[in-house]
């Protein structure tokens, strides 16, 4: 393996080639380990895994796909024999006529045989084309399903979230081992088929045919290889070609390409690159042809030292002329089926790398599945407790929580602020059930987290986060997808829609709540990040409202896109949903959204440092307050004369540049 040349335009681009990978770059080099004999070793435990996955999809259709490979084989030698007929009885003696009449029978056979042959194919052809689709279904539904079901801190562990990635790829590797084994396995018959007549034809003929057809299996693996190496060289080259065309048809970037002239400077350096690349695949392609070349020349010389043993034979009486020509067709036959068998397998190793990678992760997931099982959540809960708990990231120095203790009781609002880090969306998680504490207890009702089933807990949480999830589906299945298992007409949907303030927005798409919000589909909409945000809260108002018992609203950022009118009456919907029996979590920077509410918890570095009423906490002069006041401070009226109030220096950054690091004490707010 050899860097690649790298091409001005990449250099000045990218600094250098890109370095970063789809999942497939996993199995670097693995090419360059193979040779003909691993290959061949390694076919019987690639064919096995795949035929144990295709059993388990459609027994029916695999056998068939046996029987009919098997009938094939047995064809092929049966034609064989049959041309062994014919030619005896051409080159017997006799007058014409009656040679090409003791040659009839055994055409006629052949005819037959070539008409079975094309039945016994046509019918495996059906059944791989019933299995492939099938196993594909099978793979990618065990991938979907196991990475749905796992804990979300193996979600979030990069090890784990990159084997996520690379297991992708098995599902369509496990579709096309399909019809690789296929085509292996009718080389491998017709090969033995070949071998079984020339042994009974003549014994010294086998080593012949292993003689000719190595240097063929040599050539088409050499030129796999070439090309491997080939690709795995340029792949960042062609990546950052690929990134190049992206970024000229992108949507996001259509306005800089035409305004700042960016799409002729991009062009420019993408014929360079091109170029570039065009120069190694005319290298590849002089390498290809002088690899073959000698493949060809080796088996043409091994193919000329066989027909002179046959000469031999014949001549020292060994060998009948008749058996010399079925000879030759035969070797041929089999010369070409074995350099066929080489291919296959080459490809076989390949893809059985990323079926590996999807049991791999199966394998994995299985260990981080959520557990299924757990007591019932009680219908009553009355408060949600979380003691002394705390977190740790394997990736991070400092714990994401540390000892933090608070209470959500049913019917109250309560507020959860702090810096970037302080560990606000951690203790979110841990809340919903998504993350388990490593240290002290979450309890529902008494009862403590780790002892309760999941997907109750899960049943019993509302989620509305700043980046929730733009679903490319319509606007009532945006809405109903808060609990989407519990149908619903959009007269049931109306009323979360006007309770978030999104009747208008609905109102003015083409369909209403049929209306599709997708733009990458043809008559789709396409609205606001606010008017998304109004959307989102319907969801959480649909989900929250129909919960069957005690709940907990976890509402994170909701109001960044919102104009400040919208943003008032947003906060004051989302106070609304608390209920009796639903209590309503508020993680935002905007203090005007927290100054009702409840409670108010301050967190900074993991720690729980200040909890108390607004009013409280304002008197207490500590975080809170310093965070209150600056907010307060930026919508204050400026004097008509002099210069602008200066800020508490103990409570707001440095101006940009150079900021000073920010007093431990009172930490800026962070930007909505």
């Amino acid at each position: 393996m050899t860097e690649a040349k790298i091409s001005d335009a990449e250099q000045e681009l990218f600094g250098g080639p890109l370095r970063y990978d789809t999942g497939w770059a996993e199995h670097e080099h693995s090419w360059l380990d193979l040779t003909m004999v691993t290959a061949l070793k390694a076919m019987p435990r690639l064919v096995l895994g795949t035929l144990r996955r295709a059993w388990g999809a459609d027994r029916g259709s695999l056998l068939g796909v046996g029987v009919s490979e098997v009938g094939q084989g047995i064809v092929a030698a049966g034609n064989l024999l049959a041309v062994n007929v014919v030619m005896h009885a051409l080159l017997g003696s006799g007058e014409p006529v009656v040679r090409l009449r003791a040659a009839l029978p055994a055409l006629v056979v052949i005819a037959a045989l070539a008409v079975l042959n094309a039945g016994l194919a046509g019918w495996s052809t059906s059944r791989a084309g019933r299995l492939e689709p099938l196993v594909e279904r099978l793979a990618t539904t065990e991938y979907l399903s196991a990475a749905t079901a796992v804990e979300l801190e193996a979600i979030d562990d990069p090890a784990f979230r990159r084997l996520i990635d690379v297991a992708q790829y098995g599902a369509a590797s496990a579709r096309r081992m399909i019809g690789v084994c296929v085509a292996a396995l009718n080389g491998i018959i017709a090969l033995i088929a070949t071998a079984g007549v020339l042994t009974v034809l003549h014994p010294a003929l086998l080593p012949m045919l292993l003689l000719i057809a190595a240097p063929r299996g040599w050539g088409a693996m050499r030129v796999a290889q070439e090309r491997y190496v080939s690709v795995m060289t340029w792949v960042e080259h062609v990546r950052a070609s690929r990134l190049i065309g992206n970024l000229l048809t992108e949507r996001t970037a259509a306005q800089e390409v035409r305004i700042h002239a960016v799409g002729p400077f991009l062009l420019d350096r993408y014929r360079n690159m091109a170029e570039n690349a065009e120069n190694e695949q005319k290298r590849l392609a002089n390498d290809k042809a002088l690899t073959e070349l000698v493949a060809a020349a080796l088996s043409g010389l091994a193919m000329a030292f066989t027909y002179g043993v046959m000469a031999w034979l014949i001549l020292a009486g060994h060998m009948e002329l008749a058996v010399a020509g079925t000879a030759v067709i035969a070797v041929r036959s089999g010369s070409a089926s074995l350099g066929a068998l080489v291919m296959n397998v080459n490809q076989m190793h390949e893809e059985s790398l990323y079926v590996q990678d999807h049991d791999r992760f199966l394998s994995e997931a299985a260990r981080h599945t959520i557990p299924r099982d757990g007591a019932d959540v009680p219908v009553r809960v009355g408060e949600v407790t979380l003691d002394k708990v705390s977190y740790h990231y394997p990736d991070r120095l400092e714990p994401a929580l540390d000892e933090v203790s608070l209470t959500v009781p049913m019917g109250s609002v309560i507020a959860v602020v702090g810096e970037n880090g302080s560990g606000k969306s951690t203790l979110m998680k841990v809340l919903a059930g998504l993350l388990l504490p490593q240290a002290g207890s979450v309890r529902w009702g008494g009862e403590e987290l780790n002892g309760l089933d999941r997907s109750q807990v899960f049943e019993r949480v509302a989620l509305l986060t700043q980046d929730f999830q733009r679903w490319p589906m319509t606007a009532a299945m945006n809405i109903r997808i808060g609990r989407p298992h519990r149908a619903a007409s959009h007269e049931e949907l109306e009323p979360s829609a006007d309770h978030a303030g999104a009747g208008p927005v609905i109102a003015k798409l083409p369909q209403g709540l049929a209306t599709l919000l997708a733009r990458m589909f043809r008559g789709a909409s396409e609205i606001s990040g606010g008017e998304w945000q109004k959307i989102g809260l319907a969801r959480t108002h649909w989900r929250a409202s129909t919960s069957p018992a005690d709940s907990i609203l976890i509402v994170d950022e909701p109001t960044s896109a919102l104009d400040p009118e919208a943003e008032i009456e947003a906060f004051d919907r989302i106070r609304r949903l608390a209920g009796r029996h639903r209590a309503v979590v508020l993680v935002t920077h905007r203090m005007s959204g927290v100054r009702y509410a409840d409670s108010i918890h301050v967190l900074s570095q993991g720690r729980l440092v200040e909890s108390g009423s607004h009013e409280e906490l304002i008197a207490a002069d500590g975080r809170y307050a310093a965070m209150f006041h600056t907010q307060a401070a930026q919508y204050a009226p400026v004097p008509a004369a002099g210069p602008a109030p200066v800020p508490n220096p103990a409570s707001v950054p440095a101006p940009v540049p150079a900021p000073p690091p920010k007093p431990a004490s009172a930490p800026a707010a962070e930007p909505s």
